[in-house]
């Protein structure tokens, strides 16, 4: 093994290069150990979709819920991100620029419903308890597979241990114990055979239209400029389901740039959001809204058109433009004076099935505060709420009524160096093991028309419904 070492204030790292291997075929070997973490490029990009990240067998496990925070099981005290920045406290690396990934983290979620432990808002009428309001797992070694350059680096900190001796010693078994589980050869997967959900939403199409207009009077009487409303889908579970060869088949049927797949006890996550909410790398802060969303067309030529009525459509660019603006307020108070810009308005990024309207804000993180202050001072994300944030939280809670759980929370890792990426919990179901919830929304501005808003809903979720039928094909939905 080697080590990348550090100055006396910069804890060693070992690494470890293997061979290539297909990061959802390192994945399947690491389900046998407990854990599994995998923040995946499904969707491969340069920047956004380079490097996918595995890690399993976490050394420590953070919860909070109902107000109490625990790390593995025992009672920490403090906020819940004050519990949590003092869990990670003993395991702070210096960044390392020689490496693909961050050297060790902190993988998992923040709930949506944490929202309410951070800001003054209603708490909702029902939950379902399936989530936790935030849970990570705190992870010693990982696996990174830079795409671009086809290679596999295992990265071991060897924490929980504290001396320097005892952390190498960690570090080597951890690298000789994943190498050669990663090594291992294991069977085809068998085919997906499909699951046949009957999902049921707490809408219906006239309920749904009803939020809409509901939504458009609070507009009219300034309340608000626009909510984002959501239909939440479940659905039971067949016995014997299988979430990972789920993930395999959503992850082919709705590739995204920040895939994830993670496991808790008793809770496991698929996700195929095509959104990051915020990355941390240095100082440097990122978040790109996503507002607009069409349907593709299997026709190129009617696709390119689609894709440029959307970037030209007056309503979907007035509702990305007011929730860039209400994301560089939320950026400016834990970002350097002067320093948030937006280098990227109303884009266009596209997916297997849907067009997006995407912008880029940016900014400097202020040199007292850390990834966790970020995440305080603008969590949940805007794009996912409304504006002005707190009073459309407020009006979602009402109208939705069931608490939102991980839906439009967000999903990634926390690195010890410091490092923040995370996405927006969109495109996601997470599984108890007896059902599975899907959610899906829009936002709603007065520009919006009831049915219009309630099909979007179901474009948004009709590629991750696709993933569960036995056969899949490819009409652009």
């Amino acid at each position: 093994m080697s080590a990348a070492r550090g100055t006396a204030t910069e804890p060693m790292v070992w690494t470890r290069e293997i061979p290539f291997i297909d990061p959802v075929a390192a994945a399947a070997r690491l389900t046998r150990l407990p854990g599994l973490a995998f923040l995946d490029s499904a969707m491969q990009h340069d920047t956004l979709g380079r490097v996918s990240v595995l890690a399993a067998d976490p050394f420590a496990r953070f919860r909070y819920r109902d107000g109490r925070a625990t790390l593995d099981g025992r009672a920490v005290a403090g906020r819940p991100l004050e519990a949590l920045r003092a869990c990670l406290a003993p395991y702070h690396l210096a960044p390392r620029a020689d490496l693909p990934a961050f050297p060790g983290a902190a993988i998992g979620y923040f709930a949506y419903d944490l929202g309410a432990s951070l800001e003054r808002v209603d708490p909702p009428a029902r939950r379902a308890g399936l989530t936790d309001d935030i849970a990570f797992n705190l992870y010693d070694t990982l696996l990174a597979v830079d795409h671009g350059r086809r290679t596999c680096l295992l990265i071991a900190t060897g924490f929980p241990e504290t001396s320097p001796a005892a952390r190498e010693r960690r570090a080597g078994e951890r690298l000789d114990r994943f190498a050669a589980l990663l090594a291992t050869g294991s069977e085809e997967p068998p085919a997906w055979t499909g699951a046949e959900l009957a999902w049921r939403s707490n809408f219906s199409r006239q309920t749904y239209e009803n939020a809409v207009e509901k939504v458009r009077d609070y507009i009219r009487a300034g309340d608000i400029y626009q909510a984002n409303i959501a239909q939440r889908f479940s659905a039971d579970l067949p016995p014997g389901f299988d979430p990972f060869a789920f993930y395999r088949r959503l992850r082919e049927t709705n590739p995204a740039t920040f895939g994830a797949y993670l496991e808790f006890e008793g809770l496991t996550v698929a996700s195929s959001s095509p959104e990051r909410f915020l990355k941390l790398a240095g100082r440097s802060v990122e978040t790109r809204p996503i507002k607009g969303t069409v349907r593709r067309d299997p026709d190129p030529v009617r696709d390119a058109e689609i894709a440029a009525a959307l970037q030209a459509n007056p309503k979907e660019r007035a509702e990305n433009i007011m929730i860039v603006d209400l994301l560089r307020n939320d950026l400016s108070r834990v970002c350097e004076p002067g320093s948030v810009q937006v280098p990227t308005l109303c884009g266009v990024e596209s997916y297997a099935g849907i067009h997006h309207l995407v912008s880029v804000v940016t900014g400097t993180l202020r040199a007292e505060a850390d990834a966790l202050d970020l995440i305080e001072k603008t969590f949940p994300g805007g794009s996912i709420t409304g504006a002005p944030k707190l009073r459309a939280m407020d009006i979602i809670t009402e109208i939705e009524g069931d608490a939102r759980e991980l839906y439009c929370g967000a999903i990634g890792a926390l690195g010890f160096d410091g490092s923040l990426d995370t996405s927006i919990a969109i495109r996601t179901v997470f599984m108890d093991g007896a059902q599975a919830v899907l959610q899906a929304g829009g936002g709603v501005t007065l520009l919006s028309e009831p049915g219009p808003e309630y099909e979007e809903t179901l474009t948004k979720a009709a590629r991750v419904f696709a993933a569960f039928e036995a056969a899949f094909e490819e009409t652009g939905a």
